[in-house]
């Protein structure tokens, strides 16, 4: 019960994190370096205190892949972020919950995974649920700018899934390790890219915006992670799939009744026709007899 009440509260944790992005007044390039460095010193912090110690020959073994991690961990945020600043709460949370479509379709090419009929089925349902929410998103006197910001969400979902995928190879690390390599990684190469594309505007931030920033690194980063790698630890694939979807669905709560953003009739089927898909086929209890790839492609 302990774990899935830390899983939960992780999920609850990451999922208003859009509601926090609107009142900082910086780049999202920006927020996201702010976010990796505070929430790594947050980390480093609590492995130092409980005694946990970093296998640097792991660290050495697996570098391109942090690398490669790291830059698609700080693309995503800076997409994400970018979404939150165009578009409603809900579009972002339904466009960027798109990356676990996009990793069931490549899983096949990358981790050379079988595709059953029944996650075929998903994609088509989920594809189709993100097309009604991209086609209902832009309704309204924002069109324009809400499309954009769809567009950052499913960029974002990109950089994520990749992201996904790419911690698949590496190997011999806990999960807390390498969010903190990651994290660390990700703010070291932020540094250069934010002081070339928006020079040193980050130093003049407002006095407004900065308690919103401290919890952005503190609560979403630094604690939203401990609670979620601790919670996963005790929970099977089907309850971690099941709860995750709590983090959307907050994010879609406080859009409308917090935020008062406003969703159509076909956003709403939209994004229920997205998340149950996804929600399916990671329920290894719902099951098509036949693969659609009786053999993983090579």
């Amino acid at each position: 019960m302990k774990s899935k009440i830390q899983f939960l509260l992780s999920m609850v944790i990451f999922g208003t994190i859009g509601v926090f992005i609107r009142y900082i007044d910086l780049a999202s390039s920006e927020i996201a370096l702010l976010r990796g460095l505070i929430g790594s010193l947050f980390l480093i912090t609590y492995m130092l205190i409980g005694k946990k110690k970093i296998s640097w020959a792991s660290i050495k073994n697996n570098i391109y892949i942090f690398l490669l991690s790291s830059i698609t961990l700080g693309g995503n945020w800076i997409f994400l972020f970018q979404a939150y600043k165009y578009t409603t709460v809900s579009n972002a949370a339904l466009s960027y919950y798109f990356a676990p479509v996009i990793v069931l379709i490549l899983s096949p090419l990358v981790l050379k995974e079988i595709l059953s009929t029944k996650k075929l089925i998903c994609i088509v349902i989920a594809i189709f649920g993100m097309l009604l929410v991209v086609a209902s998103g832009g309704l309204g006197t924002a069109r324009l700018e809400d499309f954009i910001g769809i567009g950052y969400g499913l960029l974002a979902a990109v950089f994520y899934a990749s992201l996904m995928l790419l911690n698949k190879f590496i190997k011999n690390m806990g999960d807390l390790e390498i969010t903190l390599i990651q994290l660390g990684t990700a703010s070291l190469l932020l540094i250069p890219y934010v002081f070339i594309t928006e020079g040193f505007g980050i130093l003049d931030v407002s006095v407004s915006s900065i308690p919103f920033i401290i919890i952005l690194g503190i609560v979403h980063t630094g604690i939203g992670f401990l609670l979620f790698f601790s919670g996963m630890q005790k929970l099977n694939g089907q309850s971690i799939a099941a709860l995750s979807y709590v983090d959307p669905i907050t994010s879609l709560l406080i859009s409308t009744v917090f935020l008062h953003e406003k969703m159509t009739i076909v956003q709403m089927i939209g994004g229920a026709l997205l998340l149950s898909s996804t929600f399916v086929s990671e329920n290894h209890s719902w099951r098509l007899s036949k693969p659609f790839l009786k053999k993983p492609v090579k």
